[in-house]
C-alpha cells in the first residue's frame, strides 16, 4: 500500500512563506501524476498544483506566480513552495498520487494564514 506523508504546514502571517513536503513510500517517479489539493473548512477539496511523470507542472489560477511545485526523485518526495501567502490559502493541504487507475492520499497538513 502506497503511503504519502505530508509535512511543513503551520501558522504564518499574510505575505509569508511555507514549504510543504510529501514523502512517498515508493518511487515518486512511478506515478502518472502527483498533486497537491487543499480543503478549506466547509468547502470541497480542490486541486492546487500537479506534476506529471514527465515533469510538467500546472497550477490553479489563484496560486499561479505564488506557489511552485517540484519533485525530488532521489528522495521520493514532492514539495510545494508557497510564497506571498494570503488568508484565503488557509486549508488542509493533501498530497495525492495516481498510478494504474488507483489514487492515493496523504493525511493532510494544516496551513493557516493570519491577516
Amino acid at each position: 500500500q502506497v503511503q504519502l506523508v505530508e509535512s511543513g504546514g503551520g501558522l504564518v502571517q499574510a505575505g509569508g512563506s511555507l514549504r510543504l513536503s510529501c514523502a512517498a513510500s515508493e518511487s515518486i517517479s512511478s506515478f502518472n501524476t502527483v498533486a497537491w489539493y487543499r480543503q478549506a473548512p466547509g468547502r470541497q477539496r480542490v486541486l492546487v498544483a500537479i506534476i506529471t511523470r514527465a515533469g510538467i507542472t500546472n497550477y490553479v489560477e489563484s496560486v499561479k506566480g505564488r506557489f511552485t511545485m517540484s519533485r525530488d526523485n532521489a528522495n521520493n518526495a514532492v514539495y510545494l513552495q508557497m510564497d506571498s501567502l494570503k488568508p484565503e490559502d488557509t486549508a488542509v493541504y493533501f498530497c495525492n498520487s495516481e498510478r494504474s487507475w488507483r489514487t492515493y492520499w496523504g493525511q493532510g497538513t494544516q496551513v493557516t494564514v493570519s491577516s
